[in-house]
């Protein structure tokens, strides 16, 4: 069962568009940048199948994710801690997934996409985050102040 998200962790989700993804392999831990885009309270996100952390989450598709801000200021750090398990989408839930990508970010749509992103979107295969537990980090309420969320 997926974790519905509490408003002000949606709001900060939704504000940003890069998640840090972490994954256990025969090479040992990996960490890995992606774009990811909102549908309901997962993260779906595109990624060629061959890079390492695809390899690792097809072997144990459970994973840590963070998103976070970068503020220069301590106390305005705000951020989140995730444990989740990834799913390659297919059918009805990868065009939905593929529309809520699109939604947050246009470039990917095929119509009027350039060549290089259209040849790119071919190689790559689409993944959704489903969220078990995660961690809210808000310094703004006081340093250290970490509440956590359960599915």
């Amino acid at each position: 069962m997926a974790l519905q998200f509490p408003p002000e962790v949606m709001a900060f989700v939704a504000q940003h568009h890069v998640m840090t993804l972490a994954t256990q392999g025969d090479q040992g831990p990996w960490a890995a940048a992606v774009f990811y885009a909102m549908q309901a309270d997962d993260l779906i996100f595109l990624s060629s199948p061959q890079t390492r952390h695809c390899t690792d989450l097809a072997r144990d598709a459970r994973c840590a994710a963070t998103i976070q801000s970068q503020p220069g200021d301590w106390r305005a750090i705000q951020g989140v801690q995730i444990e989740g398990r990834v799913d390659k989408l297919h059918g009805a839930a990868l065009a939905a997934g593929r529309d809520a990508y699109a939604q947050r970010f246009p470039f990917v749509r095929p119509a009027g996409a350039p060549p290089a992103i259209v040849a790119a979107l071919a190689r790559v295969r689409w993944y959704r985050l489903r969220v078990a537990r995660l961690w809210f980090i808000d310094n703004a309420r006081g340093f250290g102040d970490r509440r956590c969320f359960d599915a």
